[in-house]
C-alpha cells in the first residue's frame, strides 16, 4: 500500500515522485526513463548532456574553437544534440509510462537558445520543464510554444511572486507545478537570498505554506507544489501529504537516484555515497555563479577552502595600517599591506605559495606554482558555459565579458562536472549532493553495499521507507 496517490502531472496521472535533473550527465536519459516506466516523472539533464555516435559510444566534448566565442558556439551545440539524445533515450526507456522532463539552468550558456532548440527537435518526448538558478521570467513562454509544461523552481513564495506578476499568468494554462527547493536542504546550486543566512536554516514547511497562499491567491489552488530538498523517507512527511492547507503536493529526490543501477555516474561516486557521515555536505560559496551550493566536503573543497584562507586585503599605495611595503609577480609590483599582513605573505612563500593571485576584491590569494598555472589555464581554455562566470569573467553579452577580473578563488565548473560524472576522482572532483546524502550509510536499504533498481527504490519509497 502506497502512502501517497498518483497526481495529475503534465498532463497524465502518475505517482507524486519526481526524479531531480542533475546536471551534466548525472541525470540521463537511462536514469530518467527508468524512473518514469516506474510510473513516476523522470528528469534528464539538459545541461551539456552526452551524445552518441552511432556504435551508442560517448561523443567526447572537445572544443576546437580558438575563441571563447566559437568555443561557446559549440558548446551550445553539444548542449542541444546530448539533449536531443537523452530525450529519446527516455522516451524510448519509459515505454509510455510516466512522464519526462528535463532540467535546465536559467544561468546557463545560452538558456533560451537551447531551450527552443532541443523542444523544437524534441516534439513529443518531453512533457516538461524544470528551470532554477536565476529568474526564468521567459520560461512560460517557451514552454507554451512548444506545448509543455512548465515548471519553475523557487526557494520563496516572493520569487514566484515577481515571476507570476511579469510573465506566468499569461501562459498559467502551460503551468505544471511549482517547485519549492529548499536552500539549506537541497543539493546543487542554492536560491539563498542576501537576507539569508547560509548557518540559520529555516523549517520548510511555513516557507512552503506561504507560497501556496500566493499561489491561491493567484487561484493556482490546484497546482501541485513539489517540494525538494531533504526528502528521504516519506514517512517524515505525513504532516504534508493530504493537508488541505498545502494542497496538491509532490515530492523531488535528486540524492537517492544517485545511488541506482541505472544511475551513470561512476562505481566510484558510488561507493562514496555509502560513506559519507553527517557533517560532511557543504553549503558552499565557492561556484563561479556566484550561487550558493552543496556539495561533499572533499578534497577538492578542501583546497579552495584553504585558498581562500591564504588571502590577504592589499592596497596599490599606503592606506590607514597599510604601510608595509610588499612586491610580487614577475614585475616585482609594490603593494601595500598591513605588517601583520606581510608576515604572512612572507610565511605562505616559504611554504611553497608563491604565486599572488589578484582577486575583484582586492585581496591577494596565495597558491603554488603548479596549482596557479592550472587556474591559469582552466581561466583560458574557458569554454563559456554560464551566462557569465566569476572564475574566467565570461560574459555572453555583446563584449564577452563581465568586465570583472577573473576570480581564482573558484573554479572550472564545467571540468570538473564533466570530470566526475565520467571517471574522474570523487574525491578530488566537486561532488554536490543534497543534506540528506549521508543517509545513504545509515538506512537499512543500503546494508551490505546494496544499489537498487530503480524501480525497486520508487517501490520502497512509496512504502514510506
Amino acid at each position: 500500500m502506497s502512502i501517497v496517490n498518483p497526481l495529475m502531472i503534465s498532463g497524465k496521472e502518475v505517482w507524486p515522485l519526481i526524479e531531480g535533473g542533475k546536471g551534466i550527465s548525472v541525470s540521463n536519459g537511462a536514469s530518467t526513463g527508468a524512473w518514469a516506466a516506474a510510473s513516476g516523472v523522470g528528469t534528464f539533464s539538459g545541461v551539456n548532456s552526452d551524445s552518441y555516435d552511432e556504435n551508442g559510444t560517448i561523443i567526447p566534448q572537445i572544443y576546437m574553437g580558438s575563441t571563447r566565442r566559437e568555443r561557446h558556439n559549440e558548446l551550445l551545440n553539444y548542449a542541444i544534440q546530448g539533449a536531443v539524445s537523452q530525450a529519446q533515450r527516455a522516451f524510448d526507456v519509459a515505454g509510455n509510462q510516466g512522464r519526462i522532463h528535463m532540467n535546465v539552468l536559467w544561468e546557463m550558456a545560452g538558456a533560451e537558445h537551447v531551450l527552443h532548440n532541443v523542444l523544437d527537435r524534441a516534439k513529443g518526448l518531453i512533457h516538461g520543464i524544470t528551470c532554477g538558478a536565476g529568474m526564468p521570467y521567459k520560461l512560460g513562454e517557451i514552454a507554451a510554444k512548444y506545448g509543455v509544461y512548465y515548471y519553475p523552481i523557487v526557494s520563496s513564495g516572493r520569487a514566484f511572486n515577481a515571476l507570476w506578476k511579469r510573465a506566468y499568468k499569461r501562459v498559467q494554462q502551460w503551468l505544471g507545478g511549482v517547485v519549492y527547493e529548499d536552500p539549506w536542504l537541497a543539493g546543487g546550486h542554492n536560491g539563498l537570498s542576501n537576507s539569508e543566512s547560509p548557518i540559520k536554516p529555516e523549517h520548510p514547511f511555513p516557507r512552503v505554506l506561504q507560497l501556496r497562499k500566493i499561489m491561491n491567491e493567484m487561484g493556482l489552488h490546484k497546482v501541485p507544489i513539489i517540494m525538494a530538498g531533504g526528502v528521504w523517507f516519506l514517512k517524515e512527511w505525513k504532516t504534508w501529504i493530504n493537508n488541505p492547507e498545502l494542497g496538491a503536493i509532490a515530492f523531488q529526490f535528486g540524492t537517492r537516484p544517485l545511488l541506482t543501477k541505472e544511475s551513470p555516474i561512476p562505481d566510484a561516486w558510488k561507493k562514496k555515497l555509502l560513506t559519507i557521515k553527517k557533517g560532511d555536505i557543504y553549503l558552499n560559496h565557492f561556484s563561479p555563479t556566484g550561487f550558493y551550493s552543496s556539495a561533499v566536503k572533499n578534497s577538492f573543497l578542501e583546497e579552495l577552502i584553504a585558498r581562500s584562507n591564504r588571502q590577504i586585503t592589499y592596497f596599490r599605495t599606503p592606506f590607514d595600517e597599510n604601510t608595509a611595503s610588499f612586491s610580487f609577480g614577475p614585475r616585482a609590483r609594490t603593494i601595500y599591506l598591513t605588517p601583520e599582513g606581510k608576515s604572512l605573505a612572507e610565511k605562505w612563500i616559504a611554504e611553497g605559495y608563491s604565486e599572488a593571485l589578484r582577486t575583484p576584491d582586492s585581496t591577494l590569494v596565495f597558491e603554488t606554482p603548479k596549482t596557479a598555472a592550472i587556474i591559469h589555464k582552466d581561466q583560458v581554455d574557458c569554454m563559456g558555459c554560464l551566462s557569465s562566470c566569476k572564475f574566467s569573467n565570461w560574459s555572453q553579452n555583446i563584449s564577452g565579458t563581465t568586465g570583472i577580473k577573473a576570480d581564482p578563488r573558484s573554479f572550472c565548473i564545467q571540468k570538473t562536472l564533466q570530470d566526475v560524472s565520467h571517471t574522474g576522482n570523487p574525491d578530488l572532483n566537486l561532488l554536490f549532493a543534497g543534506q540528506s546524502a549521508y543517509r545513504f550509510s545509515t538506512d537499512p536499504f543500503y546494508k551490505n553495499g546494496h544499489i537498487p533498481t530503480t524501480r525497486q527504490l520508487i517501490e520502497r519509497i512509496l512504502t514510506g521507507e
